[in-house]
């Protein structure tokens, strides 16, 4: 299915910039989490185990 045939279309041609799409997001969205520290939020039900 994904052939060079298919890319020469125009549903191929727009998957592959969908695919690009993603690409840049992710790296952006990457980029942005490089020097921030994680915090973690935990509830007073997390710590003490109950459930609701």
């Amino acid at each position: 299915m994904y052939t060079a045939r298919f890319f020469s279309t125009q549903l191929g041609r727009a998957s592959l910039a969908s695919i690009g799409a993603i690409v840049v997001m992710c790296c952006f969205a990457l980029s942005q989490q490089v020097g921030q520290v994680p915090t973690v939020v935990a509830s007073t039900a997390a710590i003490t185990g109950e459930l609701a």
